[in-house]
């Protein structure tokens, strides 16, 4: 049987896609306002989905800017 697998980014591809550094994005994890993403051994790696959806919610918030 084939799984289906999403894709995950680390911290630097993230940093990346969201255009913040990596201080940035763990301190709005602490603040709730960012995904929290998966702990993987000792990574910690996001769902590009659940990050375009982030973004998208981000971009309604300002008006599509």
């Amino acid at each position: 049987m084939e799984k289906d697998f999403e894709d995950f980014i680390d911290i630097k591809q993230l940093s990346n896609v969201v255009n913040m550094t990596a201080q940035a994005i763990y301190h709005r994890i602490k603040a709730g306002t960012f995904p929290a993403g998966v702990k993987i051994g000792s990574a910690r790696l996001w769902k590009s989905a659940e990050i375009d959806a982030w973004l998208s919610r981000r971009n309604e918030k300002s008006g599509g800017k």
